[in-house]
C-alpha cells in the first residue's frame, strides 16, 4: 500500500461519515472498487473518479507545489502517541498530539502536550498544560 494522502483523507472523512464503501461508491457515481483501490493508496487512478468521491466532502483535487504534510495523515497515525514534531522554525518538541484543535471540516491546528506535562495532564486534564501548534508550522513528524 502506498503512502497516499488522498487515501487517508477519502477513508477518514467516509468514516466520518458514517459511510460504508459501498455507500460511498453508490452516492459518487463510481464503483466499490474504485474505492476501494482509492482507500488503499492505488497510484494510477482517473482523476476525474477521484475528484467524483472528493466532491462529495466539498473537495477537489489541484496541482500543488512539493507534498505537504496531510492532517489526516497526521490524525490516523500519530494521534495520541508519543511523536517528535519538527517544526518549520527549526524547533523540535516531543510530546502527544491529542488531536485537532479545531471542530472544523479542515484540520488547522492540533492540542498538543509536551512530554515534560503529559503525566500531570494524563492526572488532572488541565487545559493550561495544552500547547496548539499550527498545522502550518509543522514540518514534519516521526512516532517516538
Amino acid at each position: 500500500m502506498a503512502d497516499n494522502d488522498i487515501a487517508y483523507f477519502v477513508k477518514y472523512n467516509r468514516s466520518k461519515a458514517g459511510m460504508t464503501q459501498e455507500e460511498l461508491a453508490e452516492r459518487a457515481g463510481v464503483g466499490l472498487r474504485f474505492i476501494r483501490d482509492l482507500e488503499q493508496g492505488k497510484e494510477t487512478l482517473r482523476i476525474d473518479k477521484v475528484n467524483q468521491v472528493l466532491a462529495l466532502f466539498g473537495y477537489k483535487m489541484v496541482p500543488g507545489i512539493g507534498r505537504l504534510l496531510d492532517p489526516y495523515e497526521v490524525l490516523l497515525n500519530h494521534s495520541n502517541i508519543a511523536v517528535h514534531l519538527y517544526l518549520k522554525n527549526r524547533t523540535e518538541l516531543y510530546g502527544i498530539i491529542l488531536g485537532p484543535a479545531n471542530e472544523d471540516r479542515e484540520i488547522k491546528a492540533w492540542r498538543f502536550v509536551s512530554n515534560n506535562n503529559a503525566k500531570q495532564y494524563k492526572e488532572s486534564e488541565d487545559p493550561a498544560l495544552v500547547q496548539i501548534i499550527n498545522h502550518a508550522d509543522i514540518d514534519k513528524i516521526e512516532n517516538q
